[in-house]
């Protein structure tokens, strides 16, 4: 079996949390900052993104590449980026696999592509465009949906498998994402999983969600729940000791139940990826 001595467990930044983290360290591996909200001349954020970054490595996510989009690439928030990754220098840096607006208008949301080969041949040209202006390859993460488009031609997990290879990107796989999509549009998470590369998923992401009794929705406001835990422990069978983190965006708790919860991560993980020594 896979060893787990080395796999790291982070959490999402946040301000709520700032004093605390500074104030405690040691009880978090690494933490993941949303880039755009520090692509910033100065101010607070950034005081506290500096500070924070001497103690911990970090990981840049970002929601506003839109990188399925039919607009043309925003450069200018290219190069923000791209700054931003010289002065944190992260070990990854990430977006969605998405667009997010139209014609100039962003819509603040995540929102699903047609999986079509069109579109897969749009992708990844622009994730070539995107890792050659960044100097690095990329990490894109799965979102949760709650539309498919009639002309999809490819399953969800087919296209991003494919995109990653075409690309040569690599992948965050949000496995709450997949519970959420997998609930919404009836198809078997475990199928997702096994299809996808796993030399091409770097990190994964936990998150709690809102279950209106029809659909789920990806609200990032609860714990996680004992299904989507059930469904790591898939992920890591298959993936082994990818580095994990809890997100969580609003409603958030004290910064002492997010390490809590992260130990559940650990402790899953630790049972999952045991080695036949430590089985003994």
């Amino acid at each position: 079996m896979t060893k787990v001595a080395d796999m790291q467990f982070g959490l999402g930044l946040r301000h709520q949390h700032y004093q605390e983290i500074a104030d405690q360290p040691g009880q978090v591996d690494w933490f993941e900052a949303l880039s755009e909200n520090y692509m910033v001349a100065g101010g607070r954020p950034l005081v506290w993104l500096d500070r924070i970054r001497r103690d911990y490595p970090m990981v840049l996510h970002g929601v506003s590449l839109s990188i399925g989009a039919s607009d043309p690439l925003d450069l200018d928030y290219l190069a923000q980026l791209k700054a931003l990754a010289a002065r944190v220098e992260p070990r990854v840096v990430s977006d969605h696999l998405c667009f997010t607006g139209h014609a100039g208008i962003n819509l603040h949301d995540l929102l699903p592509l047609p999986y079509t080969e069109e579109a897969l041949a749009h992708v990844a040209t622009r994730v070539a465009r995107v890792q050659d202006f960044l100097g690095r390859r990329i990490l894109l993460e799965n979102v949760s949906s709650y539309v498919r488009y009639a002309e999809s031609q490819l399953s969800e997990w087919e296209f991003l498998a494919a995109l990653s290879e075409r690309a040569d990107c690599d992948i965050l796989l949000d496995v709450n994402n997949i519970y959420v999509s997998a609930f919404n549009h009836e198809f078997d998470p475990r199928a997702y999983i096994a299809a996808i590369p796993p030399a091409r998923v770097k990190q994964i992401h936990l998150a709690g969600h809102s279950h209106m009794g029809t659909h789920i929705i990806d609200t990032h406001d609860h714990p996680v729940i004992d299904d989507v835990w059930t469904l790591y422990a898939e992920a890591l069978r298959r993936f082994g000791p990818v580095p994990t983190m809890i997100e969580r965006d609003d409603d958030i708790p004290p910064y002492a139940d997010l390490v809590a919860e992260l130990e559940r991560a650990r402790r899953i993980a630790a049972a999952t990826l045991m080695t036949p020594e430590k089985a003994a």
